[in-house]
């Protein structure tokens, strides 16, 4: 059993919204779940599960991405002291290599709820995909930044890979571990250049089967670059990737009259193409077949609109971008 959450976050921002209406419903213990680690080019994907007691106070509680490291760093133990129970569960480069970094991420939360001392009746997950798990559960966009127990999970996840990634730095010094965690910066691809690729890279995020070096990585930065700008222009980020079976949206985003479909696409140093040549006919038409799927299942009373984002990179780092509102109809 498994559903995703469609309510907007509560106007009084009330933390454990969620947590508590499973437990009326009956399903006793619930844990929040959320990862760490799925766009860097480097280490493993870490999740981690938390329970904790209903209404149990945390200051400062938030969703990981908007603390600062040593506020996150104060929050792990204070976390650990006052869940129920919590479990960090981890999937390795080479088993993202082997599964793709989806079907990992799925893993490391499998393993972070078998990590769990204590076991719950319902799981909230972080995003719009759920994971199989062996309990029933619920997905929560945005979930780390209105729920308790999810937010819990993203800082003890993001704190646990941060830290082995600073132990790898002790060992591999010239990479810069400790300053990128593993993410495509520009200093990351020197490093790589310089001194090659290492056991602990995701060696899928470098070689695609037509032989595009850097491609996936290139369309996730891509993807991360514009989520942040839509959100600096007073967007609400809805979903990433959203899958049908006709095909997949880069970004959903709403700013009031519209809801955008946004596909991006990433534009390496000296390619001749333009990136928005790429969004042929055939593409559009997935698209908005998509989008339809997409408000079928999450009902909006905005106006749809279609855009594109071009984002420009140079050895692996943003240098520019274009984005057109109405690129195309639906």
């Amino acid at each position: 059993m498994a559903r995703t959450a469609k309510q907007p976050i509560p106007q009084d921002h009330d933390w454990y919204a969620w947590e508590r209406r499973a437990q009326e419903a009956g399903y006793g213990l619930v844990c929040g779940i959320d990862e760490a680690g799925r766009g860097p080019l480097a280490g493993p994907v870490c999740a981690a599960a938390v329970i904790l007691p209903l209404d149990c106070q945390i200051p400062g509680l938030n969703d990981s991405k908007k603390l600062t490291e040593k506020k996150r760093e104060a929050l792990f133990p204070l976390i650990q002291e006052k869940a129920l129970a919590y479990g960090i569960g981890w999937a390795s480069a080479q088993e993202i290599d082997e599964i793709n970094i989806l079907q990992a991420t799925f893993l490391a939360m499998k393993r972070a709820v078998e990590q769990l001392p204590l076991q719950p009746g319902w799981a909230l997950v972080d995003g719009n995909r759920m994971p199989p798990l062996e309990i029933p559960g619920e997905t929560v966009v945005k979930g780390d930044a209105q729920c308790a127990s999810i937010a819990a999970a993203s800082i003890l996840a993001k704190v646990s890979r941060d830290r082995l990634l600073e132990e790898w730095d002790q060992l591999y010094p010239q990479y810069g571990f400790a300053k990128h965690k593993g993410y495509g910066t520009k200093a990351h691809y020197e490093a790589i250049q310089a001194h090659g690729i290492l056991p602990i890279h995701r060696r899928s995020f470098f070689e695609e089967p037509g032989g595009e070096a850097m491609k996936n990585q290139s369309g996730k930065a891509g993807e991360e670059h514009i989520a942040r700008w839509l959100e600096s222009q007073g967007y609400e980020i809805l979903a990433r990737n959203f899958h049908s079976r006709y095909g997949e949206i880069d970004i959903v985003a709403q700013r009031p009259p519209y809801i955008a479909f946004v596909e991006v696409k990433a534009r390496v140093e000296n390619s001749l193409v333009s990136p928005f040549e790429a969004i042929t006919p055939r593409k559009q038409r997935k698209i908005i077949a998509t989008a339809q799927e997409y408000l079928r299942q999450h009902p909006s009373g905005l106006q749809p609109r279609f855009d594109a984002a071009a984002v420009h990179l140079q050895e692996g780092a943003v240098v520019g971008q274009e984005y057109l509102e109405n690129a195309f109809w639906g």
